[in-house]
């Protein structure tokens, strides 16, 4: 599923073609993503004009000037396809510009979804209402890990992936920040000393932004909207190196912790 940089980057590649653009052709052609996109989606952004693209967590997000935000989510598969040669199966919206660009959102496994919102009512979107700050974001900080996990006894890991604690970030990633923040996944969040929380708030930046940096990661079907692959996957430290070494000489474990494979290295993630 793409994660956070994923979505930023699409979200980057994005902005040059639509930013500033009359939306001139809006073309639903498919209904069944994973909910049914909203009926009046023609209607209310063709002959808008994109005013913004952003991001919050995993979802990308395209303003108008008609005071309406298109939200878009990738779901396992999904990818918008820059100025297509052709019409694939899977294309499920079609855009065109009054440049004459034209975008394409793919997404075979159907697991992403669209919808329109106003952009007054985003702060109050369901998805949006709880959750925590942004990573990447002034807000989330040691300091704030420290009031937000206090007392936890939940293992860090799974307080990470908790979009109310911090908005946006998966599997991968947290895998690979606490590697370098050098904490133990399992370890208890309430139990973290508030030097150690820092260090690990300033390790998911680092990584997200490497991760973006790089494209984003090459899992599954993701790829940039300008169909490269990202390159982030290359450089993962523990994510999916079971049985290899870490850089500190000690070797990759797995395990699983709620259906999830998580990585790390028993001898640099000690506690």
């Amino acid at each position: 599923m793409p994660e956070l940089p994923e979505v930023e980057t699409t979200v980057r590649g994005l902005t040059p073609v639509l930013a500033g653009q009359r939306l001139t052709l809006v073309e639903p052609r498919r209904a069944d993503l994973r909910k049914a996109i909203p009926p009046d989606l023609r209607q209310r952004l063709t002959g808008a004009t994109v005013t913004a693209l952003g991001r919050r967590a995993k979802y990308g997000m395209i303003d108008t000037d008609r005071g309406d935000t298109l939200i878009f989510h990738l779901g396992m598969s999904g990818r918008w396809r820059v100025d297509p040669a052709e019409r694939l199966a899977h294309d499920h919206l079609l855009i065109e510009t009054g440049e004459g660009r034209s975008l394409a959102l793919n997404d075979p496994r159907r697991f992403g979804f669209l919808d329109l919102v106003e952009t007054a009512a985003l702060a109050a979107y369901p998805p949006f209402a709880a959750m925590g700050p942004e990573p990447l974001g002034e807000e989330f900080t040691g300091a704030y890990l420290g009031e937000a996990l206090k007392a936890r006894a939940a293992p860090i890991k799974a307080m990470l992936l908790d979009q109310r604690i911090v908005a946006g970030l998966g599997n991968i990633y947290v895998c690979e920040a606490l590697h370098v923040a050098r904490i133990a996944p399992t370890r208890a969040a309430g139990q973290i000393a508030l030097p150690r929380l820092e260090r690990l708030a300033v390790a998911v930046r680092e990584v997200l932004l490497a991760a973006i940096d790089a494209g984003g990661s090459t899992l599954r079907d993701y790829a940039r909207p300008d169909g490269e692959l990202g390159y982030f996957s290359k450089q993962f430290l523990v994510y999916g190196r079971e049985g290899e070494p870490c850089h500190c000489g000690g070797t990759v474990k797995r395990r699983v912790d709620s259906g999830r494979s998580t990585f790390y290295c028993p001898k640099c993630q000690k506690s």
